[in-house]
């Protein structure tokens, strides 16, 4: 996976999770991906990092 594709990948995460927690606010909800992504940013294999940012992601959100 490419950097624009897994960027991309990222923002399709925030719009799903924006969508599944509607009380968090949309700007939080990034950030929350941000920081699950720069958590991953040292791995090698990166096609499944946007699936690993979404779940650590909706696991922080839902607390």
């Amino acid at each position: 996976m490419g950097v624009c594709e897994e960027l991309r990948a990222l923002a399709v995460v925030v719009d799903r999770l924006a969508e599944r927690f509607p009380e968090v606010p949309r700007d939080v909800v990034e950030e929350v991906v941000q920081q699950q992504h720069r958590a991953l940013d040292a791995g090698r294999v990166r096609d499944f990092v946007p699936v690993l940012v979404e779940h650590a992601a909706r696991e922080r959100l839902a607390q």
